[in-house]
């Protein structure tokens, strides 16, 4: 669903409030929770339309709902990216990420500082499907570099890093990502756009589990990927991600 027209120049704290779905006809003052398995269609041509994606609508949570819709636009508008697509825990996004990115043959550079489950996630699990991983130190930009490959697709960080706090150049991260033909994605859980926008210093994917900052009292497991709208990797990601 596309986000509703607001004003250029917002500053965050506005976006958190204001971004997000249209209020439902009854006005409420507390954002909805839209606890349903599927929707009503008016017709059964346009229930057609919406399942081969030729027309916008609800159709079935497991796609999407309008409680999931109103995070995505409003973490989209506070990171400053098009779009967004909510999973069901940080490491689910992560796994789609790679899932819509990486084939086998494919090579990612990782921080050795980031949470154990990515590292076990790259550095193992994919491995069985082909693809190369080099671990490197999170704050020594030379090995980041020297650590590309041809066939390198993916550089993958979380700054400041879960849980040892280290952080990392984004910039420079992304200027050798971007010099090797890769993309750079950036885990932000830590900081949140609250505090850091890694798609200005360059990043082209941002990573959230919605367990750390985003919630803040540690009652919600929930993930993300933030990034351009309309790419081949955008839609790589939603084709891994809609039910069978």
């Amino acid at each position: 669903m596309d986000p509703k027209k607001l004003p250029e120049n917002l500053h965050r704290d506005t976006l958190a409030v204001r971004a997000a779905v249209d209020k439902s006809q009854y006005g409420e003052n507390s954002e909805a929770l839209y606890l349903t398995s599927s929707f009503v269609q008016p017709d059964a041509a346009t229930a057609a339309r919406r399942f081969a994606n030729e027309e916008e609508g609800y159709i079935y949570s497991p796609f999407t709902n309008p409680t999931v819709t109103s995070m995505e636009q409003r973490l989209a508008a506070m990171e400053g990216t098009e779009a967004c697509i909510g999973t069901s825990s940080g490491m689910a996004a992560i796994l789609l990420m790679c899932m819509g990115l990486l084939k086998s043959g494919d090579h990612v550079i990782c921080s050795w500082s980031v949470f154990g489950s990515t590292i076990k996630l790259i550095g193992s699990e994919f491995a069985k499907f082909g693809v190369e991983s080099t671990f490197v130190s999170q704050t020594d930009v030379a090995e980041w570099k020297a650590a590309v490959k041809p066939n390198t697709k993916l550089l993958f960080a979380e700054t400041p890093t879960n849980p040892l706090t280290e952080i990392c150049d984004i910039r420079a991260l992304a200027d050798i990502a971007h010099g090797a033909g890769a993309l750079l994605a950036v885990d932000n859980c830590f900081c949140s756009p609250a505090l850091q926008q890694p798609v200005k210093l360059g990043a082209d994917l941002i990573i959230h589990s919605g367990t750390k900052y985003l919630d803040g009292q540690g009652r919600v497991i929930a993930g993300a990927i933030c990034g351009p709208k309309n790419s081949s990797t955008t839609n790589s990601f939603r084709s891994c991600a809609v039910p069978a």
